[in-house]
């Protein structure tokens, strides 16, 4: 249970991060969004630009089992790579995003 505590908190401080990159004159809004409930964490970009609508998910994460769900990652770097670098082991890191059979060719869980 110490584990799952510990990812709580470095998903929540990875999607405050990105959050944070967000520019005070955007009219494109940031939104992260915690079910420490049921442990569904997402951040999510929502708001006009001159006539258009923008809406989507930048970063979807889920825990489960004891493991991180990564549901979607729009990011450059990897959110599974920075949770390795905070010392997540990859064993607990799934890459959802990807079909089940070919996640026995990463580095990380399976499921």
């Amino acid at each position: 249970m110490a584990n799952i505590e510990a990812y709580r908190e470095y998903v929540q401080a990875i999607l405050k991060k990105y959050e944070s990159y967000q520019s005070e004159n955007d009219p494109i809004a940031s939104q992260i969004i915690f079910d420490t409930e049921r442990d569904h964490y997402q951040l999510v970009h929502v708001g006009w630009r001159d006539w258009r609508r923008y809406y989507g998910c930048v970063v979807h994460i889920d825990i489960k089992d004891g493991k991180i769900w990564i549901q979607h990652d729009g990011t450059e770097i990897g959110v599974a790579n920075e949770l390795v670098d905070l010392g997540v082991p990859k064993q607990d890191i799934v890459l959802a995003f990807h079909a089940p059979y070919k996640r026995k060719y990463t580095d990380f869980a399976i499921g």
